[in-house]
């Protein structure tokens, strides 16, 4: 990546945990988001690219966790219903 989006994603990362540390201040996104559009428009395009994608992946990361830990249940269900005595 360039400066831009390395720079970006850096503030991202750090943004995403600002909000789960604060439980969901979710403006702090469009704060920067003017701050940075105030200079550079190539940054902020940059962290919101960043902002997007590291969610979309966090979205997708929970999903597999949940299915992954639901196929665990349900071979763990097959294997004890399999060692019931008849």
């Amino acid at each position: 990546m360039g400066v831009a989006e390395d720079l970006a994603d850096e503030l991202a990362r750090d943004v995403i945990k600002y909000i789960d540390a604060t439980g969901g201040d979710e403006k702090i996104i469009a704060d920067i988001v003017g701050v940075l559009g105030a200079s550079s428009q190539t940054a902020e395009e940059a962290f919101l690219t960043a902002i997007r994608v590291r969610r979309a992946n966090i979205k997708a990361r929970a999903l597999l966790m949940e299915r992954a830990r639901a196929f665990k249940a349900e071979q763990e269900a097959k294997a004890g219903a399999s060692k019931q005595p008849e």
